[in-house]
């Protein structure tokens, strides 16, 4: 299993970061939505940046600060990182108001409301870095 724990342990980080994004909003709403869980971009904590600092904190744990690969990691999830908190951030609060002047308008029958969660708050990202590294080490120690 160890020869796959750069796929596996990701990908867990991924499952685990959606259903811990799931019981926040429940808790917070009191309402439980399946589509949250299957399909929930935005939110704490954020999936992505759990994905990507899961396989970063890896190559540092396995290669060390110094090598390359630690330095192709930390880059991309930098870019990961700055993109959910950025681009997408501002395109769910522009859904938002495209949302509005859709129903004052009223084209509710022609118009298929945008998804607003779509990219995070910093705090959202912090919540995904803790995410990422806890469960890097955490599964590392198993694999």
């Amino acid at each position: 299993m160890e020869e796959y724990k750069y796929i596996l342990i990701p990908l867990i980080g991924i499952v685990f970061a959606q259903i811990l994004k799931t019981i926040i909003e429940t808790i917070s709403t009191k309402k439980f939505s399946l589509e949250r869980l299957l399909n929930g971009a935005g939110g704490m904590p954020s999936t992505h940046t759990t994905a990507v600092i899961s396989l970063t904190t890896l190559i540092y744990i396995d290669y060390g600060l110094n090598s390359e690969l630690f330095a192709i990691c930390l880059i991309f999830s930098l870019i990961v990182m700055y993109d959910a908190m950025g681009i997408r951030y501002e395109t769910g609060k522009q859904a938002e108001i495209i949302n509005v002047l859709a129903q004052k308008a009223k084209l509710k029958d022609s118009f298929v409301l945008l998804k607003e969660k779509i990219g995070h708050k910093p705090i959202e990202v912090l919540g995904g870095i803790l995410t990422g590294i806890i469960v890097a080490c955490v599964l590392n120690i198993v694999f």
